[in-house]
Order: structure tokens, then sequence, then C-alpha cells
């Protein structure tokens, strides 16, 4: 195998960005076409209420109704020619009914509505797109293939095949799923199994497209193409989990077909039946359009609406982005939470725990002291933790010469009159009591879940450091405070390993933890619990949770340390990284659901005394319109109760589930 031709620069070490192009909100014509509505009906009202002459804001009204509804007039035409009434071509209907007998103002308000919800939507739909196209540039579009010349060429990566030999220098993005043939190296794998620390690879260790190499450089054979890469399936299951999951919904649109052609029918009756037996023609228009708008579901629209946005709103200005209204519904009807491990219940950073001494000739703080001298100048991601708990301990932290390291062994240096080592336990040499020591504290420690790190002076180890992933402060609480208002135990979802994954599930109060998961292995999981009936929703942060976010009831990333694809792909987003926010949105949008079924009987009951009124005796117009919005302003501000601080208080002490 030929060598490296060049070192390593400091630019080869920093993992090229990955450049997503995301769709820009007026880029999409749905919000173009509702912007411009907004801002006719806007202009139309300040021209009424200032007095203008009633055909300028007639006018102006109209031109809302045209830019804010020919597209779903459109799309309700395309329903309506495939049998099927949907309420988008009722919305349009009322309001031209409404334009009708006069009340164009109210008909331009629907319009609008309806025109934001769809450009909201449109535009949810381009950013996850976007995201998954951004996923697939996680692994390069090059790599340096070694001929059967041993000369090295660079190739597009979709020209790799089976069996080709590739050689990745530090780093550099591994281009393929692979086996190591030569070298060794630390590569960083979290984008696939969330691992929160780099693994050592060497001769026969599989390694990820997409994942990022460390110090060393590795010779690999491809074991997969491009288009079956882990990494390639990961976008897969994201898009197919998106495609297949149930079509956003609030829960008055589940009875929107019946309600629609029901309504409809009505309208048509009051109109038809008394021509039938001599009534007039506009008496019975008269009667139809107030039919048509005190039966319209404006009231009972705004009975969703505001308490959902409400809601929103108040968990927005506590540090959660919820999506939608749509979204704030659906975690309402969460009654089981799945944790990821890596950068979710932990930081994803490591620390040290835990130094255990091999001989008496040194104690700890001279053993952290002499580790910290030499890993100082290293790059590998454990050598910062270890220099920054002796800065934390106040150690003096002397200067180290000869600086030497050894990719997926360790590094040494000599400080004073001895050579330090510090690196793997592989990397022991000298046999001996000291060693014999050592490696019962290695096996100790990793049986616990942590990674060993063996301290060498002058080649004979003089103790053992042991890191770990840093628990939040928070998890146990939030996993509590969790299970108490779903009722439900939390599970824990991971790619890490057992032992890490049972060490931290005994700390957090988790019984039910699943380890060693891939991203595929996370949705089957999902999957599994979503067919017991749980309506699941997913925590998590990371490429490998993205998945299995889109795969849930409602999926929440967490924003700190959350990749790209995980936040546009999450319903939800922990803005500043608390984990007890969870389980408090989770009570703010049960409580508005609460309200929005006490909205939805106040906004039926207005409308079955109107239609009533309206069918069995004479209901005038007047009063019509005015129970009507009357209706609309009550359950309105009902809804906007939620905007209050006192909102979010009650939900961070919520209580179990009722």
């Amino acid at each position: 195998m030929a060598v490296p031709t060049r070192p390593p620069t400091d630019s080869a070490r920093v993992p090229a960005a990955v450049v997503v192009r995301r769709t820009k909100l007026f880029e999409l014509p749905e919000t173009r076409w509702a912007a411009t509505a907004v801002v006719l009906f806007a202009a139309g009202v300040a021209t009424q209420l200032t007095g203008g002459p009633a055909w300028s804001w007639w006018a102006l009204y109209l031109a809302c109704y045209a830019a804010g509804g020919w597209e779903p007039a459109v799309a309700g035409l395309r329903a309506l020619r495939e049998r099927t009434l949907d309420v988008d071509l009722l919305m349009v209907a009322a309001a031209l009914g409404a334009a009708a007998i006069g009340q164009v103002g109210d008909g331009a308000l629907l319009i609008v509505i309806f025109a934001t919800s769809g450009a909201l939507e449109a535009f949810a739909s381009a950013r996850t797109e976007d995201s998954v196209r951004g996923l697939l540039d996680l692994a390069p579009d090059t790599a340096t293939r070694v001929t059967a010349d041993d000369e090295e060429e660079t190739v597009p990566v979709a020209e790799l095949g089976i069996g080709d030999t590739v050689v990745v220098r530090p780093g550099e993005r591994i281009a393929a799923d692979a086996t190591v043939v030569s070298g060794g190296s630390e590569v960083d794998q979290a984008t696939i199994t969330g691992e929160p620390l780099p693994v050592d690879r060497s001769v026969g260790d599989e390694v990820f497209a997409g994942t990022l190499n460390g110090t060393g450089a590795l010779w690999i054979r491809v074991d997969r193409l491009a288009q079956d890469s882990v990494v390639a399936r990961i976008a897969a299951l994201v898009e197919q989990a998106s495609r297949t999951k149930a079509r956003t919904q609030l829960f008055i649109e589940k009875i929107e077909q019946r309600y629609s052609v029901a309504m409809v029918a009505a309208t048509l009756a009051i109109f038809l039946v008394p021509l039938l037996f001599g009534e007039s023609l506009q008496r019975a228009l008269l009667r139809a359009m107030t039919f048509m708008i005190v039966a319209s579901p404006c009231a009972v629209v705004l009975a969703t609406m505001p308490p959902l946005l409400a809601a929103v709103a108040t968990a927005g200005r506590h540090g959660v982005l919820v999506k939608s209204a749509v979204v704030m519904e659906r975690l309402g009807t969460t009654d089981l939470l799945a944790f990821d491990k890596t950068g979710t219940l932990t930081r994803g950073v490591p620390e040290l725990v835990e130094i255990r001494c091999t001989t008496d000739s040194f104690d700890s703080d001279e053993v952290l002291r002499l580790a910290a001298a030499v890993e100082r100048p290293s790059e590998h991601p454990l050598a910062a933790s270890i220099v920054r708990a002796a800065r934390a301990r106040g150690l003096d932290v002397p200067a180290a010469g000869e600086f030497a390291a050894e990719p997926g062994r360790g590094v040494s240096a000599r400080v004073g009159a001895h050579r330090v080592g510090v690196g793997s336990p592989a990397a022991e040499a000298a046999p001996g009591a000291d060693t014999e020591t050592a490696g019962a504290a290695v096996a100790a420690l990793q049986a616990r879940g942590c990674t060993a790190v063996v301290v060498t002076c002058d080649h004979r180890p003089i103790g053992v450091l042991a890191l770990a992933d840093e628990m939040r402060p928070e998890a146990t609480a939030a996993v509590a405070a969790a299970r108490q208002l779903t009722g439900a135990n939390p599970v824990l979802l991971t790619g890490d390993n057992r032992v890490a994954a049972e060490r931290l599930a005994a700390r957090v109060g988790i019984t039910d933890f699943r380890a060693e998961l891939l991203p595929a292995d996370k949705v089957a999981a999902v999957r599994q619990l979503r067919a017991g009936g749980a309506a699941v929703t997913v925590v998590g942060d990371g490429v490998n949770d993205a998945p299995a976010l889109a795969a849930a009831h409602a999926g929440i990333a967490m924003g700190g340390a959350g990749s790209d694809l995980t936040l546009r792909t999450a319903d939800a987003v922990v803005v500043r990284d608390d984990l007890t926010a969870i389980p408090a949105v989770l009570a703010l949008a049960r409580r508005a659901r609460r309200i929005v079924v006490a909205n939805l009987v106040i906004a039926a009951s207005f409308i079955a005394v109107l239609v009533v009124w309206d069918l069995v005796g004479t209901l005038p117009l007047p009063l019509g319109v005015a129970g009507h919005e009357g209706s609309t302003i009550i359950v309105g501000l009902n809804g906007l109760r939620l905007l209050r601080g006192a909102a979010w208080r009650r939900a961070m002490g919520a209580g179990p589930a009722t």
C-alpha cells in the first residue's frame, strides 16, 4: 500500500461543512399568495374602518379572495372531480356566500386563515426535503482510490465498486461503508451510531460512509455501493417515515368530509325546497345564505387554533419551538416518551469520572498532572477532557517535549526525566505486577461503561483514567416528570454499547432500555412500541435519531447539539437544551387540547341554536351574524388564556395524567 503523500494539515483535520440549500419562506408560491392575501385583507379592514368608499374596500376584499382563495378552490375542484369534498372548497364557498349577502369581510378572514395555514405546511415540507438532501451530503463526493499499480486516483464516490481499496487521510470523511485493510485511527461515528466518543479502528474493523476519520490514515475495502450505505439508508428512512406518517390533521379536520357534505346538502335543500312551495327567489336565497353563514365552521376553526397557537407561543417564550398547531395537538396525545442517550440525556461530552492508581509511587493528582502534560499537544477528543480535568483540580501542568502520536494506540512525550505515555489498554508493554493491576482496573472500569485510558511512566503503568459521557443534571428529574405525566415508564433507545446504556438507565430511573441500535433498529423499536397502541414521542439530537423522530407520533430534538437534519425532521425543538421543558410542553399541550374540546362544545352549541332558529323560524341576518361572530370571539378569547405566564408555570408543576 502506498503511504500518504502529504501530511495532515490543520484544514485537513477539520471536517468540511455540509452546505445545505435551504428553501426560503418567500421562495414558495403558497407563501407569496398568502402574504398578498394578508396585505389586501389588512388594507380592506383599514379602508373600511376609516370610512373609505364601499367600492374601495369591497375591491380590496375581493382581491384578497382571489389571491388567497384560488389555490384552495382549484385543489377543492380537483378533489371534487375525484368525488371528494374537502373543507378548503367549503371555506371558499362559505366566503363567496358571505360576500353574496354583504358580509365580504367575514369571507376574507376565512380566506386569510386557510391561505396562511397552507403556506406554513408547504414551507415545512420543503425544509424537510432540504434536510434529507443535506444528509446525503455527509458522505464526500469523491474518494482516493488505490489502483492495481499501487497508484492513487481521485474518483467520484458513485464510481466506487465493491472490493475497491480507498485511502482515507486524517480529518477526511469516509466515503463508503467498508472494512479496514491497513492502518489505524480513531473514527467519530456519532452521525451513525450516536456514540459520544470516537472508536479505535484497525485492520478488520467496519467503518461507515459519512463518519469522520481522526489522526491516522486508513486503507479500507469498499463493502457496499454508495446507494446502499448506512447514511443513504438513513435518508431513505426519514423520507419514507415522513411520507407514510398520517397526513397532519387537526381534530376538527377528521370530520371535515361528513360536515362538508352535510352543510352543502342542507344549504341546497334550504334554498330549493322553499322554491318548490312558492317561496320567492330572493327570500329563499337569503335564508340559504344565512344558514351558510351561521353554519360555517369559523367558530369551530377558531375553537381549535387559538388555544393551540397560544400554547405554541408560550412554549416558544420558554425555549421550546413547536413547529405548528398540529404538532402541539399531537404532543398533547403523547402517552409514552422514548429518549436517545448521547446528546439527549447526556451532554455528548466526555468527562473524567475516576482515577485509579496502579502503584504507590504516584497519587491520583500526579497521574492526572502527567497525563495532562502529554495530552495538551494532542488533538484526540479525549485529550481535551483530561487537560480540562487537570485545570479543574488546579494542577500545575508541566511542559512536555518529544511528543509522538501513534494512531489508534495513544500518545507519549518526555516530561522532565521521564517518558510518559497515555493510550489504550493495548498500549501496555512491560509485564509485571503493575500491568496486572492496571488490567484489573481497566476491566472493572469498562464493565461500568467507561472508556479506560492507561497512563505509563517509563513504560510502566502508573494509573488508569476512566472517562464517560456527562449526564445532564436535570435528566433524572425530567424522566421522573415524564413518567408522572404520562403514567408510563419512558424508554431509552441508543446506539451506544449495552454497558453504557444500562449504567445511564439505572442512574436516571429507566427500566426499559435498548442498546447498540443502528438508525433502522431505532425505527423498528418505535414502530414496535406504536404497534402496541402507544402514542410515542421520541426525543433525540443526532443524525442517527432523525428516522426515529420521523417515524414517531411526534419527535422532539435537543437544539444545542442537534444536527441540521434532526432539527428539520423534529416536530419540536428544545432550544435551551433543558430536558425539564419536555414534560412541561407535553402538559401545556394537554391543557390546550382540553380547552379545544371546551371551545368545540361552545361553538357547536351556538351553531346548533342559530341553525335551528333559521330552519324553524325566521332568523334575522344581523342577529345571525352577531351570534356567529359572538361565538367566534368567545372561543378565541378562551383559547388565548394560554398566553399568560401562569400557563407555563402550571405546566412545569403538572401532576399525573388523568
